[in-house]
């Protein structure tokens, strides 16, 4: 049994008249007739009682009537949803993102587009550090991820840079620190500093030991580790300490607390969606699509 035999006898079901439902199926009258005789061949009942004009469904006719409607209601939504899922529309798509960069910018925006567009997906999100979120994505628990220190190559992974984000100096606002026009890295030589533990991420930890050290801040005084931008401003807001923050941290940045920007400190950091190279889903390429028309828009291409 096949679908067409189906929809054949719900047309010829709801007709009663096989001329008026091959015009409504487009088929040839002698060849609808001929699929009904194979469809009760094959269920072994007849289906329609012959009249001189037109047919009547038997009683078991009348049955399979309602079951084959239902049927095929089913088949057309299943391929509905197939077909939204294969176009991106609907679907699961999982990402990460850092803490820090979801208060403004391309992370937040690209969730809110992402609601908007695909109203029919499931969008599920989960703060991680970048490492963490780099491993989920080679495993597969995470789709795409935004992460701060993408590794320069890797054959599995794939990337579109987002953002440039720089590293800049959390001080309470009544801190002498504070009050400088323009402030150096060797005016922080005397400053108690909250620093994250190099295991959180031992590459930026050594990139930003090495700048301080080539800015004349040799030994910087580590008065108490944190171990995310979370807890260093708000342990910076305790009057503790100082501590180094990205920039977009002004966009949570407590009441106490100012960002400053340190002028012969470099330390750029590129923010990045990344995703495994052979992760088909059509759902994850739109969402690229639309991060990648987010991250043109804020540099003004």
């Amino acid at each position: 049994m096949e679908l067409r035999h189906l929809r054949y006898f719900v047309a010829v079901g709801e007709e009663q008249h096989y001329r008026r439902a091959s015009r409504r199926l487009r088929v040839a009258q002698p060849a609808l007739s001929r699929q009904i005789r194979e469809l009760e061949e094959e269920v072994g009942f007849k289906l329609f009682d012959r009249l001189p004009r037109g047919v009547k469904l038997s009683a078991a006719g009348r049955l399979f009537l309602e079951d084959a409607r239902r049927i095929l209601q089913a088949v057309s939504e299943a391929t509905a949803r197939a077909a939204r899922v294969a176009r991106g529309q609907s679907g699961t798509l999982r990402v990460g993102f850092p803490e820090n960069a979801s208060w403004h910018g391309a992370v937040p925006d690209s969730f809110r587009r992402f609601r908007e567009r695909q109203p029919d997906a499931e969008l599920q999100l989960q703060p991680a550090a970048s490492l963490e979120q780099l491993d989920a994505i080679r495993s597969g628990r995470l789709d795409a991820g935004f992460v701060n220190f993408m590794p320069d190559s890797d054959p599995d992974l794939d990337q579109l840079p987002v953002a440039m984000q720089h590293i800049e100096l959390a001080a309470p606002k009544r801190h002498p620190l504070a009050k400088l026009k323009k402030l150096s890295l060797r005016d922080l030589m005397d400053a108690s500093f909250i620093w994250f533990p190099r295991r959180a991420s031992p590459a930026l930890y050594d990139r930003l030991m090495q700048e301080c050290y080539r800015g004349g801040l040799t030994s910087p005084r580590i008065v108490q580790e944190g171990l995310n931008e979370a807890t260093i401003l708000s342990l910076v807001s305790t009057g503790l300490g100082v501590g180094w923050v990205l920039g977009s941290a002004r966009w949570r940045c407590p009441e106490t607390v100012a960002i400053l920007r340190v002028v012969d400190l470099n330390v750029p950091l590129t923010l990045a969606l990344a995703w495994r190279r052979d992760n088909t889903s059509p759902l994850l390429a739109n969402f690229i699509g639309e991060v990648a028309a987010l991250a043109r828009g804020a540099s003004g291409q």
